[in-house]
């Protein structure tokens, strides 16, 4: 069983101050995990969503966390493989000097970047990413097995280079792939990856997953397979905030919690007719809001036929590990039970302070990890 924490460096604080301030709090936490006993640290990759996410350089700060760590691995959660987002040459050679540099602790996930926010900014069309991704993630590890690569398709054209340098792990890092649909889960498995399930949903949930995730496992074949040796594992999210105190944890869970949704909700509404996140609510009670949020939404998608699926209605689900260490070793305990092989902890969220994040993970080093493990 595998143990790791996910950056967002989401802020409420959208100023320059507020953004130097995050990102080092970020790095302050990942430090901290290294010494509590985590196993990996891993960054996502978004761009233009403000409040939401702030990491769109997640190379450079593991990078910097890697030189500020001995032991701990480095995981991209992940990169964002359209074209004009992330050339295949640039990922390829990115990834391999950070393997390098880390001497081999990088965690290599990938993914599609989800929002018309986001690929827009590269003049990029939603349509056309499903195609790239795979086509991309296809590219980089021949490009570390080759000597020199060339590559010849109707999207893509590389004449024959050396791509340089080579990852120190030989043949490359593990892969990974976000999931948050059936869809993803099935393509995880039959393509050799690691599946990331990033979602909300729960330990019934990623029972669920889990089952999706290994039947496709037992569907791969060396056609399918894209890296050069698979990986089955599935790391499952888990939103946490764990304090002595049950009741301000939970109280500051499902604060970071609504925020997160209501950030999320922002750029990815497709009407735009979501507001901004708001790190205030006056007197109104955080986990009233979000289950009252998450039945209009289940409400709304009956009425327009649209499946109800937990990639949407998950955000809303508030059973996490938020409480006490009691309360945190038991939902863990259900995620191992589920299937999973790694709990990937979002402590790190919007309005959540740092004196409470880095309580949270002493508390889950030094009591939940050891525990659970």
């Amino acid at each position: 069983m595998k143990f790791s924490m996910i950056f967002e460096a989401q802020i409420v604080d959208t100023s320059r101050k507020g953004e130097f301030q995050v990102m080092h709090e970020c790095v302050e936490q990942a430090v901290l995990a290294e010494q509590m006993g985590f196993d990996k640290v891993w960054a996502v990759e978004h761009h233009c969503l403000q409040w939401y996410a702030h990491m769109s350089a997640p190379e450079t700060f593991l990078a910097f966390v890697a030189g500020k760590t001995e032991r701990i691995r480095i995981g991209h959660g992940v990169v964002c493989l359209p074209f004009r987002m992330n050339h295949p040459v640039k990922v390829a050679e990115r990834v391999a000097m950070l393997d390098i540099l880390s001497k081999g602790r990088v965690e290599f996930g990938i993914g599609k970047g989800g929002t018309p926010q986001e690929a827009g900014a590269f003049q990029t069309e939603m349509d056309e990413i499903p195609a790239q991704l795979e086509e991309s993630a296809r590219m980089i590890p021949k490009m570390w097995a080759s000597e020199t690569f060339e590559h010849d398709s109707p999207t893509m054209k590389i004449p024959p280079r050396p791509i340089i340098p080579k990852p120190h792990k030989d043949p490359h890092p593990p892969m990974y792939l976000a999931c948050t649909r059936e869809e993803t889960l099935n393509q995880a498995g039959e393509w050799g990856l690691g599946a990331l399930v990033l979602g909300f949903g729960g330990p019934e949930d990623i029972a669920q997953k889990n089952a999706v995730y290994r039947a496709a496992v037992k569907r791969r074949t060396a056609a399918s397979q894209i890296p050069a040796f698979p990986v089955e594992h599935l790391s499952a999210l888990c939103p946490a905030s764990v304090l002595d105190d049950h009741a301000t944890a939970r109280a500051l869970g499902y604060r970071g919690q609504r925020y997160f949704t209501e950030a999320i909700r922002h750029w990815y509404d497709p009407s735009g007719a979501a507001p901004a996140p708001r790190a205030e609510i006056a007197d109104m009670d955080d986990r009233a809001v979000l289950e009252a949020q998450g039945e209009e939404l289940v409400a709304y998608l009956h009425e327009e036929k649209i499946t109800v699926g937990t990639e949407s209605t998950g955000l809303f689900n508030t059973n996490h590990a938020y409480g006490t260490v009691d309360d945190a070793k038991g939902y863990v305990q259900r995620l191992v039970d589920a299937g999973a092989d790694e709990i990937m902890f979002l402590i790190q969220m919007g309005t959540v302070p740092q004196w409470a994040a880095l309580e949270t993970i002493r508390n889950l080093g030094e009591q939940v990890i050891r525990d659970v493990r």
